[in-house]
């Protein structure tokens, strides 16, 4: 049974089909998902999905994407999702220096003020980093939270060690299969299978050979194969120990 700890099934793509589909991936082998908040919409949407699907849970925050328009309202509304009992994470927040559509010291006050909720919550928190590395890291390092799992992971091998000696875990999807996904491929050879969340971020980032459609959360089997190939271990191994992880990680019963 497949954990999909990083999706956006409220995302338009969605709207068509949204209900048939996922009450047909819980029935084929997608125990459960995180739908992920990236502004104050999303995370509403996020918990609407979660209190529909018994199998959904959410996360609430604000993608650096969006940073530029946050009010300073927004943060006790978060404080205040994240009270709710299917809220089982902060994010994604974080830095992205690639597509810079907020200003880079908003992005980071934006940032250091969301990881401050986390505090007096314990609950993780889920990192988007994009050409930030050493910023994410030092803000990270500032903040007391010291559990968390960085989205998308695109680091190399010492960056991830770092952050797993920081409490941290990494994300791993549909990336892992593209031809040209050597430093991750190091990574996942030589960290431990237990530091590993899998993830789809669907409808993106969609695993070969299914490469350049919509993204969904049956298509972890092929990150699970993929994780079980790099590390010469059998698929079934990578499917329990990361579903498993996964539930520890966000507390789920």
């Amino acid at each position: 049974m497949y954990f999909d700890t990083h999706a956006h099934y409220d995302d338009k793509q969605y709207d068509e089909d949204r209900d048939a589909l996922l009450k047909d991936l819980n029935k084929n082998n997608v125990g459960y998902i995180v739908n992920i908040g990236v502004d104050i919409k999303s995370s509403f949407a996020s918990l609407e999905l979660a209190d529909k699907y018994p199998f959904v849970y959410a996360s609430v925050g604000v993608h650096p994407h969006e940073a530029k328009n946050v009010k300073q309202e927004d943060y006790q509304t978060l404080e205040n999702l994240l009270k709710q009992d299917k809220v089982v994470a902060l994010g994604e927040i974080g830095l992205d220096y690639y597509y810079d559509l907020s200003d880079r010291e908003v992005q980071k006050e934006v940032f250091k003020n969301q990881l401050k909720i986390c505090e007096n919550i314990t609950k993780p928190v889920i990192i988007h980093s994009r050409e930030a590395t050493k910023d994410t890291l030092d803000i990270i390092k500032a903040s007391k939270v010291r559990k968390g799992v960085v989205h998308a992971f695109s680091g190399s091998l010492e960056v991830a060690k770092e952050y797993i000696n920081l409490g941290f875990y990494i994300g791993v999807g549909g990336v892992i299969t593209f031809k040209n996904a050597k430093t991750l491929v190091n990574v996942v050879e030589n960290i431990p299978l237990e530091y590993i969340l899998i993830e789809t971020d669907a409808p993106y980032l969609t695993p070969v050979p299914h490469r350049g459609t919509r993204n969904n959360s049956q298509n972890l089997r092929y990150v699970v194969e993929k994780i079980a190939e790099i590390k010469s271990i059998d698929k079934e191994i990578v499917e329990k120990t990361t579903f498993n992880i996964a539930k520890n990680f966000f507390c789920i019963n």
